[in-house]
């Protein structure tokens, strides 16, 4: 599932010259009839991150801008039968769709991606990318939303309407909801920062699992915990997000692995840590977190 020139070729010939083949490619697309893998699990390997202008990875500020660099990643950790499927915004799931890389896989659609990283409103993160009736329309798993809630920044608010409204929709549809609840403030330079503790965590679980006319298909997605106590706080399943590398793989593999031990965590959902590992061994990246998750299962 390597990205060859002819393959790049053709990927740009129809993205030129045939717009309607992505059309044909989500019809087409094989789906998988189960969320969760035969043992329970779901494994996801997420790329939405470039449709809100967040391209870093560690010192490199550009890292994820090149995108034939970033769907040959896709494709190596898509290769690794462990991993489920994908979460990507609309122009890299069609791209996938193109390469034909994503069938039998699960694919979450990304919805709101307006918080530009680093921009004034970032708080306030309009829905930019899929909504529920186009998810619906092209036979995708799921949708996902990002919910950064700040107390200080009456962005949180819009923000949190809308993802309600999404997961109501998405119910409706009998679509899974992800949401990502991040409790955030601002530090003196008037930087999000994330707050990491457990009460703040909990906070944060509570008010997404409350979103919605119905948690029914309500599944959250949240950052390792240092005490996962704080994943008491809810019944709905989790899956666990890499988030920025913090540049030491068996670390980030540990956090992984003691957030897995919880009753409610289901999987996870890594994109940066292991699409750009390090030593740039992107297939023995995506098998150690494999490792992990069936250890843990």
């Amino acid at each position: 599932m390597h990205l060859t020139d002819d393959r790049w070729y053709r990927l740009l010939r129809a993205r030129a010259t045939e717009p309607e083949a992505v059309q044909r490619a989500y019809a087409d697309r094989i789906r998988r009839p189960n969320l969760l893998s035969d043992k329970g699990t779901l494994f996801l390997v997420a790329a939405d991150h470039p449709a809100r202008g967040a391209l870093g990875v560690g010192a490199d500020t550009t890292a994820m801008a090149d995108r034939r660099t970033l769907l040959e990643r896709l494709l190596i950790a898509l290769d690794n039968p462990a991993v489920d499927g994908v979460l990507g915004s609309p122009d890299i799931v069609e791209e996938l769709l193109l390469l034909d890389a994503v069938h039998d896989k699960i694919v979450i659609g990304s919805m709101n991606r307006g918080g530009l990283a680093g921009a004034d409103w970032e708080i306030d993160d309009r829905f930019t990318g899929y909504d529920a009736e186009s998810l619906v329309k092209y036979r995708l798993d799921g949708g996902k939303m990002l919910l950064r809630m700040v107390d200080s920044d009456a962005g949180t608010i819009p923000t949190l309407e809308a993802c309600a409204r999404a997961v109501s929709e998405l119910a409706e549809h009998g679509l899974m909801a992800m949401v990502e609840p991040l409790p955030y403030g601002r530090d003196p330079s008037g930087s999000l920062v994330m707050h990491r503790d457990a009460a703040s965590l909990q906070r944060a679980i509570t008010i997404a699992s409350g979103l919605g006319v119905t948690s029914a298909y309500t599944w959250l997605k949240i950052p390792a915990p240092q005490d996962i106590s704080a994943l008491d706080a809810t019944t709905l399943p989790v899956l666990v997000l890499g988030g920025a590398p913090s540049g030491d793989p068996a670390a980030d593999l540990a956090s992984w692995g003691s957030a897995l031990t919880h009753d409610v965590v289901r999987g996870l959902v890594v994109g940066r840590s292991l699409l750009y590992p390090p030593d740039g061994d992107v297939a023995g990246a995506v098998d150690a977190a494999a490792r992990v998750l069936e250890a843990a299962s």
